[in-house]
């Protein structure tokens, strides 16, 4: 019995490492090759300028709000409306401003009435002390009266002063000419203190609002000429750097600069973005990585770029990028000069796809 147990174990070994011997054997890859334009990286020394992101925006706007609470009977304007320096835009109801310019109004009669009768008063012992038929004592008194008159009057009169301005913040004008670009309420709803109701600019005069980080600030100088890439239509425009901050207090280490553009038949509207490239002299040669943004793969907040194996595969590198430079981006770490990289591809990429280089 132990010998015929030995030799069922022995064959059920070599059944086992026989099957397991099948199932190692390598299966063929015989998917087509994908073919690629690959590119080689190029280091690129001494760059003739500094590029940063921007955002334009109208030199002249307006966020028009109102300092009294009240519901809007009408809004005069549509988005797109051009509109003329002191045009009506937003009616607020005012029936309490209408009631309280009444009571003033009444005041102001009152007041004036008193004012009047103790004008005469005052004249009259005036007159009298002066031919000696009243004493001081009446005259001071009657001058005393007048004083107080005349005080209370011009009192209404400033009170219906402060009515008129109320009045002024119920009905919303336009403080220049030029066109809306938003409008954030309705006939009907509550206009509350200071929350933007109107929004308006004035077309055909434009200005970039850039942030440039500290390491680089130092070297932005005042009325710069600059090119300024608007992203949306791929068109470069000339621009003055006309204010550069100098404080980062309140943009996290970034500086502002701005820049005017100069005047173009390009169709640039506001909050379009850029890429603002400043003219500096670099103190030092600096060298650097620089690969198109097109060749760019993203993964969450993951870039990378695909390159070339030595068994002509694609092989996926993570890259760490900088700045960007027009159509291009600095790469800090990831990819080395002279190296190649993938810019196009005829097909899916994956890692350890077969490519073929055209």
């Amino acid at each position: 019995m132990k010998k015929t147990y030995t030799i069922l174990t022995f064959s059920l070994a070599l059944l086992l490492a026989s099957c397991g011997s099948e199932d190692k054997k390598p299966i063929a890859d015989n998917s087509p090759a994908i073919t690629v334009k690959t590119s080689q990286v190029e280091a690129n020394t001494n760059s003739p300028f500094l590029a940063v992101s921007g955002k334009i925006q109208a030199v002249n706007s307006a966020d028009l709000s109102t300092r009294m609470m009240g519901y809007v009977n009408k809004v005069h304007v549509n988005v797109g409306d051009k509109v003329n320096k002191g045009q009506l835009l937003v009616s607020i109801n005012n029936a309490d401003l209408q009631a309280k310019r009444a009571q003033v109004n009444a005041g102001i009669a009152e007041a004036t009435a008193a004012f009047n009768n103790a004008q005469k008063d005052y004249n009259r012992f005036k007159n009298l002390f002066a031919e000696e038929s009243a004493t001081q004592k009446e005259l001071d008194d009657m001058t005393a009266n007048f004083n107080m008159a005349k005080a209370r009057l011009e009192s209404a009169k400033q009170m219906k002063n402060e009515i008129n301005a109320q009045f002024s913040y119920s009905n919303i004008t336009a403080p220049f000419s030029g066109i809306i670009t938003s409008k954030s309420i309705e006939a009907g709803n509550m206009a509350n203190p200071g929350v933007p109701l109107i929004s308006m600019e004035t077309p055909g005069h434009f200005e970039v609002m850039a942030m440039v980080p500290e390491t680089e600030i130092s070297e932005i100088k005042n009325g710069s000429t600059v090119d300024v890439l608007v992203k949306s239509i791929n068109q470069t425009i000339k621009g003055k750097v006309k204010e550069v901050s100098t404080s980062a207090k309140n943009t996290g280490g970034q500086y502002l600069v701005k820049i005017d553009l100069d005047k173009t038949d390009a169709n640039i509207l506001s909050g379009m973005f850029t890429t603002v490239q400043f003219p500096v002299e670099r103190k030092a040669e600096t060298s650097m990585v620089l690969i198109p943004t097109d060749a760019i793969i993203t993964n969450g907040q993951l870039s990378g770029v695909y390159t070339v194996s030595q068994s002509n595969t694609a092989v996926l590198r993570w890259l760490r990028l900088g700045r960007t430079f027009g159509d291009q981006v600095e790469v800090l770490s990831g990819l080395n000069a002279d190296e190649a990289y993938i810019v196009s591809a005829e097909g899916k990429l994956y890692n350890g796809t077969k490519i073929s280089i055209q």
